[in-house]
């Protein structure tokens, strides 16, 4: 199965490996968000799940699903980036960001059929605006569906992109893997993440 997704078999195959393994995942990970949803509520008031609007395929915003992280959610919070050391931050919240714990509801994404497993990774609104603006062919990420592992990432590109050169390394990397995906390239992706935690910690 290594032709390219460039047909409705393909296409088909790759959102079937997604909703697949993401039903699998919600079903072996319940218990853990049973408890991430205890220690949340207890810790801090608020919501336990908050949608981020993030670039989404064709440019259109989505609302991806996360753990809270933080005290208090407002829509300024929702929408951008949270900065180093920041205080709003809870001890817990800490713990999930570290282990990219707060990451997992994006398996209800995939299976709205809103994200991929694999894929470029989403970014929050604001970035987009200004990334499109300062790298040429930036847009063309938006050509498949964000994901919640990527090509970049399992290459070292984790974390938040400050830097226009970063994000063009980062770029590179994910127009590679929309030019060459294939279920044997997601499979690996998959696999390298799971294997490998540098390759999923900080993932953003």
């Amino acid at each position: 199965m290594d032709a390219m997704y460039t047909g409705k078999f393909n296409a088909i195959a790759k959102r079937l490996l997604d909703v697949v393994l993401a039903i699998a995942a919600l079903l072996l990970l319940w218990p853990l968000f049973v408890v991430v949803t205890i220690v949340i509520k207890v810790e801090t008031r608020g919501p336990v799940v908050f949608k981020q609007l993030r670039g989404g395929r064709g440019g259109v915003p989505v609302g991806i699903y996360k753990f809270r992280t933080m005290n208090t959610i407002n829509g300024a919070l929702e929408n951008s980036n949270t900065q180093k050391n920041d205080v709003r931050v809870t001890k817990f919240g800490r713990i999930l960001r570290r282990l990219n714990i707060d990451e997992l509801p994006q398996l209800f994404n995939v299976i709205r059929g809103e994200m991929s497993l694999v894929g470029p990774r989403p970014h929050v609104l604001a970035e987009d605006e200004f990334f499109s603006v300062h790298i040429q062919d930036y847009s063309a990420r938006y050509r498949v569906r964000p994901g919640i592992t990527g090509w970049a990432q399992v290459n070292g590109l984790r974390g938040p992109a400050e830097e226009i050169e970063t994000m063009r390394r980062r770029l590179a990397f994910d127009l590679e893997y929309i030019e060459q995906q294939t279920l044997r390239l997601d499979l690996k992706i998959i696999l390298w993440t799971l294997c490998s935690p540098k390759a999923f910690l900080n993932a953003y």
